[in-house]
């Protein structure tokens, strides 16, 4: 697996504060490369302990494609605003409330992407209302909660927010070494130092909530399959959130485009940058000459 010590976004890159009707969220927004056809628009929603700097190796091989890309901290993860101790305000459907709007203001009809937690918050705004996107992928995001193994991560990790600071918290991170879910907040790109500010500035009780969430999702994939949206599972060839084989189960169920994208694991978009954003845009393209 690659690491990646850059978080400098690619030129071009703008980041702002996205004004919404549900309040402002920390964007970086990327438009398409000059001189190439705009294509469209693609809003990309981070995971467990993540950000919008997940995307940063994506933005530049899919500007060249004709694509704008619009990675958002959704509320209280990193830089955009949240309650620190009022767990309702992350409930999922108000996190979906929260996509609608960010497609919304951003301009719809938006291609959107979801990276593991947010994977499960964009079927959630999918199901609630599918009219601002053309399409949905889910990148390395099941069908229903996350395996045992990662399960047991979240609740250590929740166990620990309840008697320690987000500080103390950290240094148990580090200590207990890199796993995935939970492991997210010490690896992506950027360096130590932005991945520790990173987590410093999460909301403890978005955290909590969202945490929770992973362990107690529901299998709503013949919901989802239910909407007339064209879909896309993209994840590595290996997985430790969601085993590969549920996530290729979860494609059929939904007929769904289907991307491995070989020497990656539950984070693409990091580990393999290049042949995860050719995916994106291929499958766009795929959309744009079908009727």
């Amino acid at each position: 697996m690659t690491s990646h010590s850059t978080s400098a976004p690619p030129s071009g890159a703008r980041a702002h504060r996205l004004r919404t009707s549900r309040g402002e969220f920390a964007v970086v927004d990327v438009p398409s490369a000059a001189g190439v056809p705009v294509r469209g628009v693609a809003l990309l929603l981070p995971g467990y302990t993540g950000s919008k700097e997940d995307f940063t190796l994506v933005h530049e091989p899919l500007a060249a494609r004709g694509y704008r890309t619009v990675a958002v901290d959704g509320r209280g993860q990193y830089q955009s605003d949240g309650p620190a101790d009022n767990e309702s305000a992350y409930a999922q459907d108000e996190l979906a409330r929260d996509v609608l709007a960010q497609a919304n203001a951003v301009g719809a009809p938006v291609h959107l992407v979801g990276h593991s937690l947010g994977g499960q918050i964009a079927r959630a705004a999918v199901l609630l209302d599918r009219s601002p996107f053309r399409s949905l992928t889910l990148v390395s995001s099941g069908p229903a909660r996350i395996s045992v193994s990662q399960e047991q991560r979240v609740k250590l990790l929740r166990d620990a927010l309840a008697v320690m600071s987000m500080a103390e918290c950290w240094e148990t991170i580090l200590a207990m070494g890199p796993p995935e879910e939970v492991g997210g907040p010490a690896r992506g790109p950027g360096g130590q130092e932005h991945l520790r500010r990173r987590w410093s500035n999460t909301s403890p009780a978005q955290l909590l909530a969202t945490g929770r969430q992973l362990c107690t999702e529901p299998d709503r994939v013949a919901e989802l399959a239910a909407v007339p949206l064209p879909f896309h599972v993209l994840s590595g060839a290996r997985d430790d959130t969601w085993p590969v084989p549920d996530l290729d189960e979860m494609a059929l169920r939904l007929e769904a485009h289907r991307t491995v994208v070989d020497g990656a694991e539950h984070s693409p978009a990091v580990d393999r940058p290049a042949p995860t954003a050719r995916a994106l845009a291929d499958f766009w393209d795929g959309l744009a000459a079908t009727p």
